[in-house]
């Protein structure tokens, strides 16, 4: 399992990112890939590939599917024309034959919005206090055809959201048992427990998913989790990262 925990500050607010992932059982790698990179007018973003299958080939598309984003991200580029430009590029790369989700969870701080970016199967979670909201919809993956646009959600940086994105694997927990992963009450009764972090969430909602896949996860799994609060912080920006090293062969 990896998981990075970043804490940004923003006068009253405080901006908790984390994530929680784990490949495939069996597999080395993931076709899951995450990177983070601050926005060069202020605030920072998060951008999620996922390959729809695992290995060392899914981890080198959804690796320069995710590369492709954050350096257009770096550069000012707004979201959803990064995300077009990453459909472009995995289009001509491969011929629109092998398609991947995209899901890029931003915030903004020259707009004080949050601003998400969907080309994924998987609906986004919004929580504000103990309500939760779920936004599904149509949402074409990236590489399939020319031209592909993003799902935009915007809305107002406040305290008190909590918003949850996922690869597909997390989605279908439990199928092949019979079973279906119910995000949304479980998150909500998660957001009941006295006021938990970021990290926590994320750890929750994977390690149920682990279970519904009888602890042998049928595909990559991938939890970020956006938690803005109105903690007193000391305006020190914190990233820490738990990388488990298997075994030499």
């Amino acid at each position: 399992m990896f998981i990075l925990n970043l804490l940004m500050y923003n006068f009253d607010m405080e901006i908790n990112f984390a994530v929680a992932k784990i490949n495939q059982y069996s597999f080395s790698e993931s076709g899951d890939t995450l990177e983070t990179v601050e926005r060069p007018n202020g605030g920072i973003s998060m951008v999620l590939a996922d390959c729809q299958f695992s290995g060392h080939d899914a981890k080198t598309i959804s690796t320069m599917i995710v590369r492709k984003v954050v350096s257009l991200l770096a550069e000012g580029v707004r979201d959803g024309a990064a995300a077009r430009a990453a459909s472009d590029a995995l289009y001509t790369e491969k011929e629109g034959k092998i398609p991947a989700s995209l899901n890029i969870l931003s915030v903004d701080l020259q707009t004080s919005t949050v601003v998400i970016s969907r080309n994924s199967p998987t609906p986004i979670f919004i929580a504000r206090g103990e309500e939760v909201e779920c936004i599904g919809g149509d949402s074409e993956p990236i590489g399939s055809s020319r031209n592909v646009k993003p799902v935009i959600t915007e809305f107002p940086l406040e305290n008190g959201i909590t918003v949850v994105i996922y690869s597909e694997g997390v989605l279908n927990a439990g199928l092949n048992y019979n079973q279906s992963f119910d995000l949304c009450t479980l998150l909500s009764a998660t957001l009941e427990e006295e006021r938990p972090s970021a990290q926590e969430i994320a750890d929750t909602l994977l390690g149920q998913a682990i279970r519904l896949d009888q602890n042998r996860p049928e595909k990559d799994m991938a939890v970020v989790v956006l938690r803005i609060t109105s903690e007193k912080n000391d305006q020190i920006r914190r990233m820490t990262v738990h990388l488990p090293v298997p075994p030499a062969q």
